[in-house]
């Protein structure tokens, strides 16, 4: 995509264990195994999935806070995940995260107004005091928080002023990319409201692009432009989010839509109701051929067999199944 500044490439994270006698039998969770995408400026990709499919390992991996196994990393045209730590630093800037729960990602025994302007003075470390409290107190305006809360402390916060206190840190260095884990899964449903519409204002303010981790399909379907789908570390479908949520092709998509509360009671009765069966298996020792396959409803002897790749099925959206035209 020319509009891209992101790229992922056969990413893949495993995380070696070791079992038996004595640990001697080397073992690896493949918590993401393979993934590609691309991410355009100013765009929100969502990714979806359950928990445990590699979601977050994925985000952490992208921002290089894990070490990669394998794969590429392309950021503005830098295949970052070869870079050294020292490399890096000068990038952190440009690509920030906002974590799930607002309250522990903030240090107690920090102000405020010294958590939001950390980051300047770790990256622009020529700034005066004086210039980082205004940049901070300008920040904290921008993000609905009362400059005059400056010397106030976390605990001193709802959950939600807490968010936006993590919001307002990672804003305050004016990244490109921010990555966003399950930003509001931990706040009151009026409270995610208007965190969600905070984030898609600063996105047009400012041009970001958001990669937007969640388990909650309704809210994706608000704050998305495209979705990724991800299971036991693989990519299922990406679509756009008109096309996925209107015409989803992968049975594990179907499943997951099909989840989603309905408030029309008419609609509700109407639509069908997708179960899954079985339980999502272990990353260790994830099945042969489609990892999906012990729980699809389509599930034939090759695949068993064969891993399916992403195959486009219409433009901007592709789907991993071997049986993508039967679907």
């Amino acid at each position: 995509m020319t509009d891209a500044i992101l790229s992922v490439q056969n990413l893949k994270v495993h995380f070696d264990i070791s079992s038996g006698f004595f640990r001697r039998q080397p073992r690896s969770v493949k918590a993401v195994d393979g993934v590609y995408f691309d991410l355009n400026k100013g765009e929100t990709l969502a990714v979806v999935g359950e928990s445990g499919c590699g979601k977050s390992t994925l985000g952490r991996a992208i921002l290089q806070l894990l070490p990669n196994t394998d794969g590429q990393v392309i950021w503005m045209g830098k295949n970052i995940s070869e870079f050294s730590q020292s490399e890096l630093r000068p990038l952190r800037k440009e690509m920030q995260i906002i974590f799930q729960d607002p309250l522990a990602s903030l240090d107690p025994r920090m102000t405020i107004g010294d958590i939001i302007g950390e980051p300047l003075r770790i990256h622009y470390p020529d700034l005066s005091k004086n210039e980082i409290r205004d940049q901070v107190r300008e920040m904290m305006d921008t993000v609905g928080l009362l400059p005059r809360m400056i010397n106030r402390y976390p605990h001193e916060f709802s959950g939600g002023q807490c968010q936006r206190i993590g919001i307002a840190r990672a804003m305050i260095v004016k990244p490109k990319l921010i990555v966003c884990d399950e930003p509001v899964s931990a706040l009151d449903v009026s409270i995610q409201a208007q965190i969600i519409n905070l984030l898609e204002n600063l996105q047009k303010k400012f041009g970001l692009s958001l990669l937007f981790i969640s388990h909650d399909l309704s809210i994706v379907r608000h704050v998305s432009h495209r979705v990724m789908v991800l299971y036991l570390g693989h990519v299922v479908e990406i679509a756009s989010k008109e096309e996925l949520y209107s015409n989803p092709q992968h049975p594990y998509t179907k499943a997951l839509i099909s989840a989603v509360p309905i408030p029309d009671p008419r609609r509700k009765v109407a639509s069908e109701r997708t179960i899954l069966q079985g339980d999502l298996p272990s990353p260790i020792s994830p099945p042969s051929g489609c990892v999906f396959r012990t729980r699809c409803p389509n599930a034939t002897n090759v695949c068993a067999q064969q891993l399916p790749i992403l195959q486009s099925i219409a433009s901007h959206h592709q789907v991993a199944c071997l049986h993508v035209d039967h679907l």
